[in-house]
């Protein structure tokens, strides 16, 4: 039975880093091979750990929907769209990923997600650990697209209005009653300790304060390079932070 962790957060708060930083450091606790899943249609995920998908699970759902032509071989229409999705795995030695990408045109598309659904549901059998990238709306996990969810972490940077928009995640989570056994809060590209207003904000999400993970110009730098996160060294700010996060919450 995997173990299914996922990270949600608005954009720009550092919740894709969070995310290859919590792979890094499952892989050097020897949990492997991941199933990475980035389902923020502001897919960035690959690039932060180094691996390229050819495509997305939402562009093979569309083009299998809108498809005239007979499928090949007298295929099947599930037995190609399963055919297609695990081509959508991109495979490295330990992280494989799935990219979901954007949002669905229009039309009905029911019967390739169910699909999509019993995929996901067997495919997580491969991998003791799943970790998935969330976008705020949590899309993929209201769409039960995904298992239920043994830990969420909701990352925030250090202002109301991102404390606030992971308050109304926590909110989200209840009001659309995802099955998630555990929920944390974690500031992300802090300067210092929150304090006053912030504090205040915290405590009102009703998310269990993780911890902090301070703003580390390592990051900046791998970015403006293109260099994967996950070749951070260990002993950078991000690094150590998340690894002190997760040793407290995974023990």
């Amino acid at each position: 039975m995997s173990y299914h962790i996922a990270v949600a957060g608005k954009g720009g708060t550092g919740k894709t880093t969070f995310s290859a930083m919590l792979i890094k450091y499952l892989l050097n606790k020897g949990r492997r091979p991941i199933l990475a899943v980035d389902a923020d249609p502001n897919a960035n995920l690959g690039e932060a750990l180094g691996v390229e998908p050819e495509t997305t699970i939402a562009d093979l759902i569309s083009e299998t929907q809108d498809r005239l032509e007979p499928l090949p071989g007298g295929m099947a229409k599930e037995t190609y769209i399963e055919y297609r999705i695990q081509a959508a795995l991109a495979e490295s030695k330990d992280v494989d990923l799935l990219v979901m990408g954007g949002p669905e045109g229009a039309g009905c598309y029911c019967y390739p997600n169910n699909l999509l659904r019993k995929y996901m549901e067997r495919l997580h059998t491969n991998y003791p650990y799943v970790v998935m990238d969330n976008e705020a709306g949590l899309e993929h996990l209201s769409r039960r697209t995904t298992n239920d969810v043994d830990l969420l972490i909701v990352v925030s940077d250090p202002t109301v209005r991102g404390v606030r928009s992971a308050g109304r995640i926590n909110e989200l989570v209840d009001g659309i009653k995802l099955d998630v056994k555990r929920r944390f809060l974690v500031i992300s590209k802090a300067t210092a300790e929150p304090e006053g207003t912030l504090a205040e904000e915290i405590a009102r999400t009703g998310l269990p304060l993780a911890g902090i993970v301070p703003l580390d110009p390592a990051v900046t730098e791998y970015d403006f390079n293109g260099r994967p996160l996950v070749e951070l060294p260990g002993d950078s700010l991000v690094a150590r932070a998340v690894t002190e996060i997760l040793d407290r919450i995974l023990a």
